[in-house]
């Protein structure tokens, strides 16, 4: 079979001729009771070092990623009818890989991940927007700096499943699986 990060570049090249947000996956974390959450966030980079995807660290996920770096994405693309499901250990991007990411958002991006306390309560709107004011005053016309609580992860997969929906339910579904060596083990499984 291919290799997993080749074929997932390929169905994510076809993925983003036909769908508005082909970056768009769900990300599943768990608190410190072992409950899961489920949320989309978009990926920002991909390639054999991993799936990389941005946040505040302060955020849920963020602390929950802190708890437990094992996580699950999932891509699901429904005019090609494929699915990718990635399984593994999220790491912290490098603070030059996280500069670097958000010196190329736009600077109301780069404002709002200052304002935001992202999933903290918040009393109103009008607190959102005078966060909004404030940051957007304080870093005028300049450049504005990475909050040191805004970075990136990083996962490598221990295994990943590529799904192609088939007429009667007779899907295709081939897994990669890390083996000890490093290397990908693969099967195809049961629809």
């Amino acid at each position: 079979m291919q290799d997993p990060f080749e074929r997932f570049a390929e169905w994510f090249e076809e993925a983003g001729k036909v769908e508005d947000m082909a970056e768009a996956m769900s990300i599943a974390t768990v608190d410190s009771q072992g409950r899961p959450s489920v949320r989309m966030v978009l990926l920002k980079d991909h390639g054999p070092d991993g799936f990389t995807f941005y946040t505040n660290l302060g955020s849920r996920k963020g602390q929950e990623i802190a708890g437990n770096s094992n996580m699950a994405f999932c891509f699901h693309w429904k005019s090609l009818a494929r699915q990718i499901r990635i399984e593994g250990e999220v790491t912290k991007v490098t603070d030059e890989e996280a500069d670097a990411y958000f010196a190329s958002r736009p600077k109301d991006s780069q404002i709002g991940a200052w304002a935001s306390k992202q999933s903290q309560p918040m009393e109103g709107r009008f607190e959102f927007e005078a966060r909004i004011l404030k940051y957007t005053t304080k870093f005028g016309l300049g450049a504005v700096p990475r909050p040191e609580f805004w970075s990136g992860f990083r996962m490598k997969p221990r295994r990943m499943e590529f799904w192609q929906d088939r007429k009667f339910r007779l899907h295709d579904r081939h897994i990669y699986i890390r083996n000890e060596q490093g290397n990908w083990d693969t099967e195809t499984l049961y629809p």
